[in-house]
Protein backbone atom coordinates (compact mmCIF):
# COMPACT_ATOMS: atom_id res chain seq x y z
CA UNK A 1 0.00 0.00 0.00
CA UNK A 2 1.28 3.60 -0.98
CA UNK A 3 0.35 6.79 0.72
CA UNK A 4 -1.84 8.01 -1.47
CA UNK A 5 -3.79 4.77 -0.82
CA UNK A 6 -4.37 5.69 2.81
CA UNK A 7 -8.01 6.30 3.35
CA UNK A 8 -8.32 10.21 4.02
CA UNK A 9 -8.15 10.32 7.29
CA UNK A 10 -6.43 13.99 9.52
CA UNK A 11 -2.44 13.21 9.49
CA UNK A 12 -0.16 13.85 12.21
CA UNK A 13 2.53 14.43 9.66
CA UNK A 14 2.46 15.10 6.24
CA UNK A 15 5.32 16.05 3.65
CA UNK A 16 4.74 16.84 0.22
CA UNK A 17 7.24 17.39 -2.88
CA UNK A 18 10.32 17.39 -0.90
CA UNK A 19 13.11 18.70 -3.12
CA UNK A 20 16.74 19.09 -1.24
CA UNK A 21 20.38 19.32 -3.61
CA UNK A 22 23.68 19.92 -2.05
CA UNK A 23 26.07 21.94 -3.76
CA UNK A 24 29.23 19.33 -5.24
CA UNK A 25 31.76 21.48 -6.33
CA UNK A 26 31.75 25.04 -8.17
CA UNK A 27 28.90 24.39 -10.50
CA UNK A 28 27.68 20.96 -10.31
CA UNK A 29 24.75 19.95 -7.74
CA UNK A 30 24.04 16.81 -6.33
CA UNK A 31 20.15 16.35 -5.73
CA UNK A 32 18.90 14.29 -3.00
CA UNK A 33 15.19 14.29 -2.93
CA UNK A 34 13.15 14.75 -6.11
CA UNK A 35 10.00 15.03 -5.02
CA UNK A 36 9.43 12.99 -1.86
CA UNK A 37 6.15 12.20 -0.02
CA UNK A 38 5.02 11.42 3.17
CA UNK A 39 1.89 10.89 5.34
CA UNK A 40 2.09 9.57 8.74
CA UNK A 41 -1.30 9.00 10.33
CA UNK A 42 -3.02 8.55 14.14
CA UNK A 43 -1.69 5.05 15.87
CA UNK A 44 0.53 4.65 12.93
CA UNK A 45 4.29 3.18 13.21
CA UNK A 46 6.00 2.95 9.77
CA UNK A 47 9.26 2.20 9.00
CA UNK A 48 11.14 4.37 6.05
CA UNK A 49 14.02 2.47 4.07
CA UNK A 50 16.58 3.39 1.68
CA UNK A 51 20.03 2.01 1.00
CA UNK A 52 23.01 4.45 2.70
CA UNK A 53 23.27 8.06 1.03
CA UNK A 54 19.41 6.83 0.17
CA UNK A 55 18.51 10.78 1.52
CA UNK A 56 17.18 9.18 4.84
CA UNK A 57 18.66 11.48 6.41
CA UNK A 58 18.00 14.67 4.53
CA UNK A 59 14.65 13.84 4.91
CA UNK A 60 14.35 13.32 8.77
CA UNK A 61 16.05 16.34 9.26
CA UNK A 62 13.63 18.70 7.03
CA UNK A 63 10.93 17.08 8.61
CA UNK A 64 11.97 18.37 12.34
CA UNK A 65 13.07 21.57 10.70
CA UNK A 66 16.51 21.09 11.40
CA UNK A 67 17.35 21.41 7.22
CA UNK A 68 15.35 23.67 4.84
CA UNK A 69 14.23 22.15 1.64
CA UNK A 70 14.69 23.52 -1.87
CA UNK A 71 10.77 23.20 -2.58
CA UNK A 72 8.02 20.95 -1.06
CA UNK A 73 6.45 21.59 2.28
CA UNK A 74 6.45 19.94 5.54
CA UNK A 75 3.63 20.18 8.23
CA UNK A 76 3.24 18.32 11.78
CA UNK A 77 -0.16 18.01 14.27
CA UNK A 78 1.05 18.37 17.76
CA UNK A 79 4.57 17.77 19.62
CA UNK A 80 7.23 16.05 17.81
CA UNK A 81 10.12 14.03 19.50
CA UNK A 82 13.40 13.41 18.10
CA UNK A 83 15.76 10.60 18.05
CA UNK A 84 19.15 11.64 15.85
CA UNK A 85 21.10 8.68 14.78
CA UNK A 86 23.94 10.61 16.41
CA UNK A 87 22.94 10.64 20.47
CA UNK A 88 22.62 14.50 21.53
CA UNK A 89 24.25 14.96 25.54
CA UNK A 90 26.53 17.18 27.45
CA UNK A 91 29.47 15.27 28.69
CA UNK A 92 29.08 16.92 32.03
CA UNK A 93 25.74 16.03 32.46
CA UNK A 94 24.36 13.50 34.41
CA UNK A 95 21.43 11.33 32.94
CA UNK A 96 18.84 13.23 35.83
CA UNK A 97 19.96 16.69 34.84
CA UNK A 98 19.57 16.03 31.07
CA UNK A 99 16.30 15.29 31.65
CA UNK A 100 15.96 18.26 33.77
CA UNK A 101 17.10 20.16 30.86
CA UNK A 102 15.07 18.76 28.55
CA UNK A 103 12.31 19.09 30.69
CA UNK A 104 12.86 22.50 30.78
CA UNK A 105 13.20 22.99 27.00
CA UNK A 106 9.82 21.27 26.79
CA UNK A 107 7.92 23.61 29.52
CA UNK A 108 6.94 20.26 31.68
CA UNK A 109 6.21 20.63 35.23
CA UNK A 110 8.85 19.11 37.54
CA UNK A 111 6.92 16.81 38.43
CA UNK A 112 5.40 15.77 34.80
CA UNK A 113 8.95 15.58 34.43
CA UNK A 114 10.31 13.53 37.42
CA UNK A 115 7.16 11.34 36.69
CA UNK A 116 8.06 10.80 32.85
CA UNK A 117 11.76 10.29 33.69
CA UNK A 118 11.16 7.68 36.25
CA UNK A 119 8.71 5.91 33.83
CA UNK A 120 11.86 5.96 30.93
CA UNK A 121 14.02 4.58 33.38
CA UNK A 122 11.88 1.63 33.86
CA UNK A 123 11.27 0.75 30.57
CA UNK A 124 14.51 0.88 28.90
CA UNK A 125 16.22 -0.40 32.24
CA UNK A 126 18.69 2.27 33.02
CA UNK A 127 17.92 3.50 36.09
CA UNK A 128 21.36 2.56 37.36
CA UNK A 129 22.78 5.27 35.44
CA UNK A 130 20.38 8.40 36.56
CA UNK A 131 23.16 9.72 38.58
CA UNK A 132 26.01 8.87 36.04
CA UNK A 133 27.87 11.61 33.62
CA UNK A 134 27.11 11.13 29.76
CA UNK A 135 30.92 10.71 29.28
CA UNK A 136 30.75 7.72 31.64
CA UNK A 137 28.01 5.94 29.58
CA UNK A 138 28.33 3.07 27.55
CA UNK A 139 27.37 3.76 23.93
CA UNK A 140 24.23 1.19 24.60
CA UNK A 141 23.52 3.57 27.37
CA UNK A 142 24.03 6.37 25.73
CA UNK A 143 21.26 5.13 22.88
CA UNK A 144 18.60 4.75 26.03
CA UNK A 145 19.12 8.10 27.08
CA UNK A 146 18.70 9.81 23.33
CA UNK A 147 15.31 8.04 23.22
CA UNK A 148 14.73 8.94 26.68
CA UNK A 149 15.05 12.68 25.94
CA UNK A 150 12.79 12.23 22.64
CA UNK A 151 10.14 10.96 24.32
CA UNK A 152 9.94 12.51 27.58
CA UNK A 153 7.25 14.82 26.60
CA UNK A 154 5.00 12.03 25.60
CA UNK A 155 4.90 13.28 21.66
CA UNK A 156 2.16 12.78 19.08
CA UNK A 157 4.59 12.41 16.31
CA UNK A 158 7.69 10.59 17.29
CA UNK A 159 10.90 10.46 14.50
CA UNK A 160 13.47 7.76 15.11
CA UNK A 161 16.65 8.03 13.05
CA UNK A 162 18.05 4.86 13.00
CA UNK A 163 16.95 3.34 16.87
CA UNK A 164 18.59 0.41 16.96
CA UNK A 165 22.47 1.30 17.10
CA UNK A 166 24.07 0.37 20.14
CA UNK A 167 20.72 -1.88 21.43
CA UNK A 168 21.19 -5.56 22.84
CA UNK A 169 18.27 -7.85 22.66
CA UNK A 170 16.84 -7.14 25.79
CA UNK A 171 16.53 -3.32 24.63
CA UNK A 172 15.76 -3.80 21.22
CA UNK A 173 12.34 -5.89 22.97
CA UNK A 174 11.92 -3.28 25.51
CA UNK A 175 11.87 -0.78 22.40
CA UNK A 176 9.10 -2.38 20.55
CA UNK A 177 7.58 -2.71 24.12
CA UNK A 178 7.34 1.28 23.92
CA UNK A 179 6.41 1.49 20.14
CA UNK A 180 3.16 -0.67 20.70
CA UNK A 181 2.33 1.17 23.31
CA UNK A 182 2.43 4.13 21.43
CA UNK A 183 0.22 3.03 18.86
CA UNK A 184 -2.46 1.80 21.13
CA UNK A 185 -2.48 5.29 22.54
CA UNK A 186 -2.80 6.87 19.20
CA UNK A 187 0.96 7.73 18.94
CA UNK A 188 2.73 8.12 15.83
CA UNK A 189 6.05 6.38 15.37
CA UNK A 190 8.22 6.95 12.13
CA UNK A 191 11.33 4.72 12.28
CA UNK A 192 14.21 5.88 9.79
CA UNK A 193 16.45 2.90 8.99
CA UNK A 194 18.39 0.71 5.92
CA UNK A 195 16.95 -2.19 6.99
CA UNK A 196 13.70 -3.58 8.09
CA UNK A 197 13.79 -6.80 10.38
CA UNK A 198 10.14 -8.09 11.99
CA UNK A 199 8.29 -6.02 9.48
CA UNK A 200 5.15 -7.48 11.05
CA UNK A 201 5.51 -4.30 13.91
CA UNK A 202 4.96 -1.62 11.13
CA UNK A 203 1.78 -0.62 9.69
CA UNK A 204 3.42 0.50 6.31
CA UNK A 205 6.81 0.51 4.97
CA UNK A 206 8.10 3.65 2.66
CA UNK A 207 10.79 2.95 0.59
CA UNK A 208 13.33 6.44 -0.60
CA UNK A 209 15.38 5.51 -3.96
CA UNK A 210 16.36 8.06 -6.68
CA UNK A 211 15.05 10.72 -4.32
CA UNK A 212 11.30 9.50 -4.15
CA UNK A 213 9.35 8.05 -1.83
CA UNK A 214 7.39 4.85 -2.71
Amino acid sequence: MTTTDLPLRTAVLEASGLEKSYRRGFRQRRKVLRGADLRLLPGEVVGLVGENGSGKSTLMKILVRALQPDAGTVSVVGRLGYCPQEPVYYERLTCDEHFELFGRAYRMSQQAERRARRELYAALGFERYAATRADQLSGGTLAKLNLGLALLADPEVLLLDEPYAGFDWDTYLRFWELVAQRREQGRSVLIISHFVADEERFDRIVHLSDGQTR
